[in-house]
């Protein structure tokens, strides 16, 4: 068995192309209308098909997961997101942990949760 990547769920590929290619800087490699392939093993797929595929229902900010990225330069990121995506809905803006990582969470324009976080040193 082969694990292959992850697949976000979206209102709209183009948007949401558009949302990860400025923020974590994906490309695209192949776009079957509705399902996108991109760069890092990073799949999109629209919610019409995937509620249509599982017959279920998807619920935006379910807080269930999470897409977890680390970037060491997170002030410029954060000042990115809120340049190009001042509506951002924060579950939490930059904060420090106690172990000294700096995190911020947030949702993606289809209510994905995402985290991201400066990189934890081991001891």
């Amino acid at each position: 068995m082969t694990f292959k990547g992850m697949l976000i769920v979206v209102k709209d590929c183009r948007r949401a192309l558009q949302f990860y290619s400025e923020m974590f800087g994906f490309q695209l490699i192949r776009d079957n209308g509705g399902n996108m392939e991109l760069t890092d093993h990073v799949f999109l797929q629209e919610l019409g098909y995937w509620e249509n595929f599982t017959k279920k229902r998807v619920i935006s900010n379910s807080n269930q997961s999470e897409l977890y990225f680390e970037e060491p330069d997170i002030e410029e990121f954060t000042a990115r997101l809120e340049r190009l995506y001042p509506e951002t809905q924060y579950v939490n803006r930059l904060m420090t942990h106690s172990w000294g990582q700096k995190v911020v969470r947030f949702y993606d324009p289809d209510g994905n949760l995402i985290e991201v976080g400066t990189p934890v040193s081991l001891p």
